[in-house]
C-alpha cells in the first residue's frame, strides 16, 4: 500500500493547501501544508472501488434505507473497539462537524452554556459561539508532558448553566487516550450536573501500536440516558469531503429528539457517502488502516525525534492521531516570534495553538499524515528556522 508517493493538492480546491496563504500566509509554491486534519495519500482502494463501481452504474437517484450501511458501523465497532452497537442507534449528519452544531442545537438553547476541556478542538468552541450558547472552560491539567483531568476545578468553573459537555476522545490536540476510569470520572461529572454527554471519537481508529481505544459507551454504559458518541471514517480513510457522520444515541428518548430534528431539516444520507463507508468498513478497510498506521508511526517517529533534537522545543508523546502537539515555551520565545519563524523561515502552515483555548499558548499542532518526505523536508526546515538555539 502506497502512501509515499507524492501528490499535488495544490490547485484542486483543497482547503488544507490551497487556503494555507490566505489563513496563515504560507505560499503554497514553496511551503508545506500542516494544519487541518486531513492526510495527503489517497484513501483505501476498496472505498475507491465502491466509488467506481458506482460510477459505472451512473444513475444517482434517491436512495431509501441502506442496512447493509448500517450493519457495516457495527461491525467495525464491535471488531476494532470491542463495542457492540445496535445499528437502531445510529443516526447519520453531514460530517461530525454538523454532528456537533446538531447536539448543541437540540440539546440546548440560545444563552446556555457548553462545557468543554480545553485545550480541544477549536471548533467546538466556534460552533457554540456560532449558535448563540456561551462556552465553559474546564481546562485540563498539564502534569509531567501529558494532560490530566481536573474535575474539582471543573467543578468550581461551573455556572449552572450547562446543558451539555462536549468530550474529546481520543484527545485532540494532544493525542491522549483517557483511561476506562477517565472516562468514567468524566461520565459520572456529567450525570452529577445534569449534562447530556456528546463524545466525539472521530481519532478512534487512528492508534499506535500498544495502544488501546476505548469508547465511552464501553467504559461508562450506565450512563446510556445522556450520553451520545459521534463516530466518522473521515480521519481514518481521509474521506472528510464526502462529509458523511455518525451519531450513535442508544437512548431512545435522545435519539427520537435527533431524529425529529433530521427530519425538520429534510436530511438524509448521501448515498455515495454511505457506499464509501460501507466499502471502508470492512476487512479490507481494516487491512489498510493498519498499514496506514504503520506509516505514520514512522512520521510520528521522524518528527518527534527531529523536533526534540532542538532545544527548548518539546513533542507531546502520542497516543493516538497524526497530529504533533508541540510545545514552544522552551524557547523563551512569544507566540508571534514562533510563528514568524515557522511561516516566514521554515515556511509550514501549522495550527496554531492558542487556537484550541486554554492550555495551548506555547504550543502548535503539526498535521503529519503525508509522505514521508515531506515530514523529513518539514523537520529539516524547522531545525534551519531555530538553528540559533542549537
Amino acid at each position: 500500500m502506497d502512501f509515499n508517493t507524492l501528490i499535488d493538492r495544490r490547485g484542486t480546491k483543497s482547503s488544507k493547501w490551497d487556503k494555507m496563504e490566505k489563513l496563515f500566509g504560507v505560499s503554497p509554491e514553496d511551503g508545506l501544508s500542516m494544519w487541518t486534519a486531513d492526510s495527503d495519500y489517497p484513501t483505501a482502494p476498496c472505498v475507491r472501488d465502491a466509488l467506481r463501481k458506482a460510477a459505472d452504474f451512473g444513475v444517482f437517484g434517491y436512495s431509501w434505507e441502506h442496512p447493509d450501511y448500517l450493519a457495516a458501523i457495527a461491525w467495525w465497532m464491535k471488531t476494532r473497539h470491542g463495542w457492540e452497537v445496535d445499528p437502531d442507534w445510529i443516526l447519520t449528519s453531514q460530517g461530525l462537524g454538523n454532528a456537533v452544531a446538531l447536539s448543541i442545537h437540540v440539546w440546548s438553547d440560545p444563552g446556555d452554556h457548553v462545557a468543554i476541556f480545553p485545550p480541544v478542538y477549536h471548533e467546538f468552541a466556534h460552533k457554540i459561539e456560532k449558535l448563540s450558547r456561551r462556552v465553559t472552560e474546564c481546562p485540563l491539567r498539564l502534569r509531567d508532558g501529558r494532560y490530566e483531568l481536573d474535575l474539582d476545578d471543573a467543578q468550581a468553573r461551573l455556572t449552572g448553566k450547562e446543558k451539555i459537555l462536549i468530550w474529546c476522545s481520543p484527545q485532540n490536540p494532544s493525542g491522549r487516550i483517557w483511561t476506562p476510569e477517565d472516562l468514567r470520572a468524566v461520565a459520572e461529572f456529567a450525570e452529577r450536573n445534569d449534562l447530556i454527554l456528546v463524545s466525539d471519537e472521530i481519532h478512534h481508529d487512528l492508534v499506535y501500536k500498544g495502544e488501546t481505544f476505548v469508547p465511552m459507551d464501553v467504559a461508562a454504559p450506565g450512563f446510556r440516558s445522556r450520553t451520545v458518541t459521534l463516530t466518522a471514517p473521515s480521519k481514518t480513510f481521509n474521506i472528510a469531503g464526502q462529509r458523511t457522520g455518525n451519531m450513535i444515541i442508544p437512548d431512545p428518548d435522545l435519539r427520537n429528539a435527533m431524529t425529529r430534528r433530521l427530519y425538520t431539516l429534510d436530511y438524509t444520507p448521501s448515498m455515495l457517502g454511505v457506499e464509501m463507508i460501507r466499502a471502508a468498513y470492512s476487512p479490507e478497510g481494516a487491512a489498510w488502516v493498519d498499514a496506514q498506521m504503520a506509516h505514520l508511526d514512522k512520521n510520528r517517529r521522524l518528527m518527534d525525534d527531529g523536533l526534540n533534537a532542538i532545544p527548548g522545543i518539546r513533542s507531546m508523546p502520542l497516543q493516538s492521531t497524526y497530529l504533533a502537539w508541540v510545545d514552544f515555551t522552551g524557547t523563551g520565545m512569544t507566540h508571534d516570534e514562533v510563528i514568524a519563524r515557522i511561516r516566514d523561515d521554515a515556511k509550514i502552515a501549522v495550527s496554531p495553538g492558542p487556537g484550541f483555548g486554554a492550555g495551548g499558548d506555547g504550543f502548535q499542532r503539526i498535521n503529519f499524515a503525508t509522505q514521508t518526505a515531506r515530514v523529513e523536508e518539514a523537520v529539516e526546515r524547522l531545525q534551519r528556522a531555530f538553528a540559533d538555539l542549537q
